[in-house]
């Protein structure tokens, strides 16, 4: 994981990678997901990187709990 996630987090905004090693996926299967509009959202920043912001990712997180469980 990197060692920055701690200065990331605490603006709100994960990396792909960050996010990724969070949920124990490969880069590719993000991309899936996102290309299949089943990822969290995203910000794309000017330079064109995606960010998470973490509270997308916690509500994301949310909506797929299983309510049977």
């Amino acid at each position: 994981m990197p060692t920055n996630l701690s200065a990331r987090a605490a603006r709100g905004l994960l990396t792909i990678a960050d996010v990724c090693a969070e949920l124990g996926v490969s880069r590719s299967t993000f991309y899936d997901w996102r290309a299949k509009r089943k990822a969290p959202p995203c910000v794309k920043l000017p330079n064109g990187d995606l960010r998470v912001r973490r509270t997308d990712l916690d509500r994301w997180l949310e909506s797929l709990e299983d309510v049977a469980a």
